[in-house]
């Protein structure tokens, strides 16, 4: 099987992301997964002993406060896999990972991090891929 790289992505999923302002220093960031069919990722959920799960890791920022914890937003299927022998959460063909950032104080920065995440079909997985991101906060 020929694998295609294109931006740090694997040409199953597209990644995207943007920062929307939502209030006084805080802001809004959507990393956005879209996902060719018949591919799927995993969620942050996926219990241990599974395949890899979607991981952001933020790099560290003294201007930047991470505020809660990161949403999912999409339609998230649940399939017991047989060749992990559990339970795992996916996505297929779109989701958004957001995550509320608050700003220290009025300075722009950006927020940069990395995402990991597997690829894989019914009959197929394809090795974890990783790349780096940066968003400007302003």
């Amino acid at each position: 099987m020929l694998l295609l790289y294109a931006s740090g992505a694997i040409a199953q999923v597209e990644w995207k992301y943007a920062a929307k302002k939502i209030g006084d220093r805080l802001y809004e960031l959507r990393v956005t997964a879209l996902i060719d069919q018949p591919w799927k990722i995993y969620s942050q959920r996926t219990p241990e002993g599974g395949p890899l799960p979607t991981t952001i890791k933020f790099s560290s920022n003294p201007l930047i406060q991470i505020d809660g914890k990161m949403k999912e937003l999409g339609d998230m299927k649940i399939y017991h896999e047989e060749v992990f022998g559990v339970d795992v959460y996916a996505y297929e063909e779109k989701v958004e990972f957001v995550q509320v950032i608050k700003l220290k104080n009025n300075a722009k920065t950006n927020i940069k991090g990395s995402i990991e995440y597997m690829a894989c079909t019914s009959e197929q997985c394809l090795p974890p891929a990783s790349f780096s991101f940066s968003v400007s906060l302003e």
